[in-house]
């Protein structure tokens, strides 16, 4: 059993979804999804938390140039694979509501790109890893430009550009460390061990943060954010903001910091601080926010500034932080997102400042939205605390004011996110929101799961965070013992 399996299976299933009638494939679609994730789950069985590869295949594609299908599973993988699987049929769920034209091709490309997003996060291979960046950006672009709002083939294009600029730099820096490898290989662990000079490292460190800072995104690199997941359909939101913008995360941790960390050491300082003003910056504009959706957009700027500086100090409590963290940010912004779909598709608009009142007509809903706020202001006993107090207990040990200003992130988004469920749920109805009707059906089944996890995760990670122990610990000690030899 190999992780081909995990990576091929949402490939044939978007081809079957296509063969189907709109209903029809909405179903199929959303038998693959659990299927995939009933598969991650067999995986997750037969995996040994070690800090071994697992489930590896490592098959000839074009030898002649050095490339081969290499990929396969650690702990820091089997978190973000578990992350993917465990989203995508719960995003398919969410589209049960909705009608799409031409949905087998919508609900394909869903397939296609957890496909690609998979790819990432289990290559071994340079050139597979660039090939599964770009084919999880493809599809997500026709996701929004066919089925996304008003204005969405500008803010596509822009977020297009944007991400496949970025990339390009991320392929000029994989392409040198393969040709300063001796065996003409783009073999993960061979870059590992090429040992370049700091000046070298320096500029290839570069090469990877530009690409990897505009898909999370950090400041100043975010612009495209907010206006692409404001106009892209619910699904395509829930889809970028859930798992696509955690590959920048995970290529930050596998391939940037342990491939040149002495570029790493000689930029930690600027790229931290950016994270940083990230937050704060996200946080200040969130405030002023009054499309609901677009709240949630710079909510998530906020929080993701806050995994990058936990990461970037570079201390095993960040990167494990950081793993849970994205587990717990991916199912809170999913969560976010079906509740914004949700206001909007009965009321028809996503402006805070005609709503009020709506947990007097939707007491399930006011209930399950509430415990979504919870876990994304990080309360303890909800998923959210353990990994902001890990992100925030790393970038203490980097800089006690460093970490005061990030601490602000959970203070800000206490204060903004309780101030939006307060104007949206709580006071008197209006002539809107009187005509509210709670959830059921597939509403009431996706928000169930998710506030299970948001409390069940809060309550006991340990199982999560074992997952991950021993691939964080060995590669921080990895680049540990680097940067001592370079010290020295």
């Amino acid at each position: 059993m190999t992780v081909s399996i995990l990576i091929f299976l949402p490939v044939v299933a978007a081809l079957v979804v296509l063969l189907f009638k709109n209903e029809t494939a909405k179903h199929a679609a959303l038998f693959f999804a659990v299927a995939e994730f009933a598969v991650t789950l067999l995986f997750l069985s037969k995996f040994i938390p070690d800090a071994s590869t697992q489930f590896a295949v490592n098959a000839p594609w074009i030898p002649k140039m050095g490339i081969y299908f290499n990929a396969g599973i650690d702990g820091i993988s089997m978190m973000m694979v578990l992350l993917t699987t465990l989203l995508v049929p719960l995003i398919i769920l969410t589209t049960y509501q909705h009608q799409y034209k031409n949905a087998p091709a919508f609900y394909a490309l869903i397939l296609f790109m957890q496909a690609g997003l998979l790819v990432v996060f289990t290559a071994l291979d340079g050139f597979l890893f660039y090939v599964g960046w770009e084919a999880a950006l493809i599809p997500i672009y026709f996701i929004c430009a066919l089925w996304g709002g008003e204005n969405r083939i500008r803010i596509t294009i822009k977020f297009f550009i944007y991400t496949f600029a970025g990339s390009l730099f991320m392929l000029i820096g994989i392409i040198y460390l393969y040709l300063q490898n001796p065996e003409r290989t783009f073999d993960l662990h061979q870059f590992y061990n090429l040992g370049l000079d700091a000046h070298h490292q320096s500029w290839v460190f570069l090469a990877f943060f530009l690409a990897f800072a505009i898909k999370m995104p950090l400041f100043p690199f975010h612009t495209w954010q907010p206006d692409t997941y404001t106009e892209a359909p619910s699904a395509g939101s829930m889809m970028l903001g859930g798992i696509m913008l955690k590959m920048g995360i995970y290529g930050v941790i596998r391939w940037m910091v342990p491939n040149v960390p002495f570029g790493f050491l000689q930029w930690q300082e600027p790229a931290v601080f950016l994270a940083i003003i990230g937050i704060v910056y996200a946080s200040i504009i969130a405030f002023k926010q009054t499309d609901g959706k677009r709240l949630v957009a710079y909510s998530s700027i906020a929080h993701v500034g806050l995994i990058a500086a936990g990461i970037l100090v570079w201390t095993q409590q960040g990167l494990q932080g950081a793993m849970i963290q994205m587990l717990s940010h991916g199912i809170n912004i999913v969560g976010m997102f079906f509740i914004w779909d949700i206001i909007s598709r009965r009321l028809n608009t996503r402006d805070i400042s005609q709503l009020g009142g709506i947990a007097k007509v939707a007491p399930k809903f006011a209930i399950a939205f509430l415990i979504i706020v919870l876990g994304t202001v990080a309360l303890p006993l909800t998923n959210g605390f353990i990994g902001e107090y890990l992100l925030l207990n790393s970038v203490f040990m980097g800089n006690i004011w460093l970490a005061a200003i990030a601490g602000l992130t959970i203070i800000f988004a206490a204060v903004y996110m309780l101030r939006m469920y307060k104007n949206v749920m709580q006071g008197e109805t209006n002539a809107l929101t009187a005509t509210f009707t709670d959830i059921k059906g597939s509403e009431k089944l996706v928000l169930a799961i998710i506030c299970v996890l948001i409390i069940g995760i809060g309550i006991y990670p340990q199982p999560l965070l074992h997952i991950s122990d021993a691939s964080v610990n060995h590669l921080a000690h990895d680049v540990y013992d680097k940067l001592i030899q370079y010290r020295h």
